[in-house]
Order: C-alpha cells, then structure tokens, then sequence
C-alpha cells in the first residue's frame, strides 16, 4: 500500500438509469434509492482509497436540492476529501441529467466518514492524501472545520450542560407550547 495517495486514483463514477420501481408516490425517484447509492460509491472510492473493507461511520447532512425525475440519468461521483488515521472523508456529488435535452441539475452533495477494517473488525491505517490544488485544499481544509463545528454543536447541547433559562426566549418565536 502507498503511503500518500492523490485523491484521482480513488476517484469513483457511476451513472444510472432511474426507472419507475425507482419513484415514491409522488411520482418522484425516493430519497432512501438516492442515498443507498451515495453510500455505496462512498464505500466504493473509501475502499478503493484505503484498499480494504470499509463501513461507514456518519453521513453528513443532506439536502435534496431538487426532485430526479423517471426517466433521468443519474450521476454519482465520490472523492476522498480528507483523510484520518483510519477514517476518510468522502464529498459524494449527485447530479441528474434528461436525456433529450441534455440538461444537467446538482440534485444532492453530502459527505461521508467511511473507516478502513480489516478481517477481524478491527479499524486500520489508510493512505495520506496528497493535495495538488487549491480545490483540493479546500475540501480537506473544510472537512476539518465540519468536524470542528460538528463536536461544538454536540458538546453545545449535552443534557448535562444545558442551560434551559438562557434558550427559553428563542422558542417564543416558534409554533410550540411548553407545559414543564
């Protein structure tokens, strides 16, 4: 195994026909098909990345941008971002194209942590990256400040920490009741 890697040889693309069996009941393709293939192309650049087993330990927010429509080709594309001790950052981009007009939309990205395991379970070293550009920079400089402002947040809200007095005046302007 190298010890750096550059993120293009992991790089993963895939493209998929959606069909009916694919569609919610609005007609739409369903968000839980979009995701299941986001998580296998992260699977599948994480392994390409680390060159073993990988299981994926958080996926970050995602946000459907617009609906993919029956009949529309969808694109994956995963790339390792950042890189841990045994954990990568995979940016998963999806993007959905008619294919009679040609007309490309960005319909999702999100991020996700895949850890590298070996046979037995156990979590193992991967690769380093190595950045080339400034856009590689600036994904992995990124995923270091989601991560930062990921354990913020989580340490903001633990229920031994919590302040309840000093959050009270933000739920005024909010369609809730409290009965304490």
């Amino acid at each position: 195994m190298k010890k750096y890697k550059i993120n293009t040889e992991s790089q993963v693309v895939i493209s998929e026909l959606m069909l009916p069996s694919h569609s919610n009941f609005s007609g739409k393709i369903h968000g839980g098909y979009i995701l299941s293939l986001m998580d296998q192309i992260a699977f599948a650049c994480a392994s390409k990345h680390s060159e073993t087993y990988c299981v994926t330990a958080s996926v970050d927010k995602v946000d459907f941008l617009k609906p993919i429509e029956v009949g529309e080709l969808v694109t994956l594309k995963a790339s390792v971002n950042h890189v841990g001790n045994t954990s990568m950052v995979v940016g998963v981009r999806v993007e959905s194209e008619h294919i009679q007009t040609g007309k490309v939309k960005h319909c999702n990205s999100s991020y996700f942590t895949m850890v590298a395991k070996n046979d037995t379970g156990k979590s193992v070293p991967v690769p380093g990256l190595i950045l080339t550009n400034k856009t590689d920079i600036r994904r992995f400089v990124r995923s270091i400040i989601r991560k930062e402002d990921a354990t913020t947040r989580r340490n903001r809200f633990k229920a031994s920490e919590f302040d309840l007095e000093s959050h009270m005046d933000i739920l005024k302007q909010y369609n809730v009741r409290i009965e304490l």
